[in-house]
């Protein structure tokens, strides 16, 4: 039972983390290429660990994300709980891909939540973004990668301990 909290305290800090990530200003020009770091690490919890990583953890840590970035209430918990259903369905043959092809799968998913989010500005009538942030599941298939190795490091570290 004690090898439970440290993965449990890991799952609650890469989250919280994510969502300072995105609340760090980036200059104009670099903001539509920030990947959507959140999203990264929701999808990576559902691959390692869908018994404590489910809708549930999804649509939290996107609610998370409504109060911490002040948008429309249940956006971002929206957006999570469909990438985490993605993440859950496919996870049986995502597991088994080398790490640039879960980049791309990724890569597919980040595409799918950017049209959610339009779909979503649209029927609630806000702005919709600039062009420019359709680029940003480029980055995030780029940051997949780095990602994957820092947690899945951390999360084996704590299963030696």
């Amino acid at each position: 039972m004690s090898r439970e909290r440290p993965t449990g305290l890991l799952m609650l800090v890469s989250v919280l983390l994510a969502v300072v990530l995105m609340l760090i200003p980036l200059p104009e020009m670099l903001s539509p290429l920030r990947p959507y770091w959140l999203a990264l690490v929701v999808a990576y919890w559902g691959l390692q660990l869908p018994e404590k990583a489910g809708l549930g953890f999804a649509f939290f840590a996107g609610l998370l994300a409504d109060f911490s970035y002040g948008t429309l209430l249940g956006e971002q918990a929206l957006r999570m709980v469909m990438l985490m259903f993605l993440v859950d369905r496919f996870r049986s043959r995502l597991r088994f891909f080398p790490i640039w092809q879960q980049a791309l799968a990724v890569a597919a998913m980040l595409l799918n939540d950017r049209i959610v989010a339009a779909a979503v500005h649209a029927v609630a009538g806000t702005p919709q973004w600039p062009a420019a942030y359709w680029l940003s599941p480029i980055t995030g298939m780029l940051m997949w990668g780095p990602l994957f190795l820092v947690l899945d490091a951390l999360r084996y570290r704590r299963r030696q301990d």
